[in-house]
């Protein structure tokens, strides 16, 4: 009995979740898929250029609501496309151009666009199917406990069977309750191949994923080759800096050894001078420490120590954290250095008087944005510390995009895939 009630069950859930899903499918589908359509047309009349980019965003983050629901509720991974848009879009006019250009040479639009056309379709149809067998059992009920009488002029059709009677009424009811356990074997069923259905459609190509593994290869390498740079720079920050005065510390107390006897009032200024080194060896190691990972990061989470980092500069600065909760600590030091890094840049390089950092957590992806007002002209290219951003980002299948015109502002959007607990 208790497996039979929890089939029930779980085809009743499957059901309603097919319910719920079949406006998202059929209506929002739909709307999307007409609207990208018209916007494309109308590329060529210059309305397309400014809607195209917008429109494809909210196609994008309909698609990836389906990749989470598909891998929430029947454990199907749909992999995402890798988009990668230009390392510096410029403003105005130009850059829309240039998002447009990009999105439309993009196979994953095409790929979108395909999958909301099988989505208000095909997908629609077998969500229908999830739920209606579970419904329509209901009307053969119903007219088995009276609502027969209201047909027996003129005999209303259940499927093949004509009701006019009780009889034919009962015959009714008992299709139903055939058709309801064909929705109990089916429902969760149907509901997995909606979600097969739209993997097939939003799914990479293989030569795309080939291009996705390779470039995750070479983020990896740079990985090991930055982490083995950074190792040889704290060896050679602790060799010449706080090893360094510990010897000397080490030595003068040798030497305040011997004299403490003899001259007790040159001891007791070369043991100010080993105090002094002491701290001055103490502030290093503590600077070193703050370089690898920072103590307020790992105590209070990245939105404190960015606002800590920001408190530090020496122009206005401005930090909004809308974060819920933290994410994996590897996430966060790539994070907060990356944001650390920017905003040396923009200090040293901007001539900015005034700097604004937003983070929020939004379907998915940490997106951090760091905006100056200075002269502008930032590009990431060989040698630039925005490189070395892209690269550390990169580590996380994370991107950045560097939007700078000539005269400014400047702004720097990062964005990293994780979850936060």
């Amino acid at each position: 009995m208790r497996p039979t009630r929890n089939r029930v069950r779980a085809a009743l859930v499957a059901g309603g979740r097919a319910f719920a899903l079949s406006f998202a499918s059929l209506a929002g589908s739909a709307v999307l898929f007409v609207l990208s359509i018209l916007s494309i047309a109308f590329v060529l009349l210059g309305v397309g250029l400014v809607t195209t980019p917008w429109i494809m965003d909210l196609v994008r983050r309909h698609a990836d609501r389906r990749r989470r629901l598909a891998s929430a509720w029947s454990d199907i991974s749909i992999p995402a496309s890798d988009r990668t848009f230009p390392k510096d879009v410029r403003s105005g006019f130009t850059g829309q151009v240039e998002r447009t250009v990009l999105l439309l040479k993009d196979p994953a639009t095409w790929r979108d666009l395909r999958w909301l056309l099988v989505d208000m379709t095909a997908g629609y149809v077998v969500l229908a199917l999830s739920f209606a067998l579970l419904l329509f059992p209901l009307e053969g009920l119903v007219l088995a406990a009276g609502l027969w009488r209201v047909f027996e002029d003129d005999a209303y059709w259940y499927m093949f069977v004509p009701v006019d009677s009780q009889l034919t009424a009962l015959a009714a009811a008992l299709l139903g309750v055939l058709i309801f356990h064909v929705g109990v074997w089916s429902s969760e069923r149907l509901l997995r191949l909606h979600f097969v259905l739209a993997r097939s459609a939003l799914a990479p190509t293989p030569e795309e994923l080939t291009r996705r593994i390779d470039r995750l290869t070479e983020t990896r390498h740079e990985a090991v080759d930055t982490a083995a740079s950074e190792l040889r720079r704290i060896e050679r920050d602790l060799h010449d800096g706080a090893q360094a005065r510990l010897v000397a510390m080490g030595m003068n107390l040798g030497t305040i050894e011997a004299l403490i006897e003899k001259d007790p009032a040159q001891a007791k200024k070369m043991l100010a001078m080993a105090r002094t080194s002491s701290a001055e060896a103490l502030t290093e190691l503590r600077d070193l420490v703050r370089g690898i990972h920072p103590p307020v990061l790992a105590e209070r989470g990245l939105g404190d120590a960015v606002r800590a980092l920001a408190l530090r500069l020496p122009v206005t600065s401005e930090v909004t954290v809308e974060l819920p909760g933290r994410a994996d600590a590897p996430v966060e030091s790539a994070a907060y250095f990356a944001v650390s890094e920017t905003l040396a840049n923009a200090v040293k390089h901007a001539d900015a008087d005034r700097l604004w950092v937003d983070m929020h957590h939004a379907e998915g992806m940490l997106r951090i944005s760091v905006t100056d007002n200075g002269k502008g002209g930032a590009v990431v290219g060989s040698g630039s510390g925005l490189s070395g951003i892209e690269r550390r980002l990169g580590t996380f299948d994370g991107v950045l995009a560097v939007s700078s015109p000539a005269g400014g502002p400047t702004m720097v959007t990062m964005e990293i895939p994780c979850a936060l607990s």
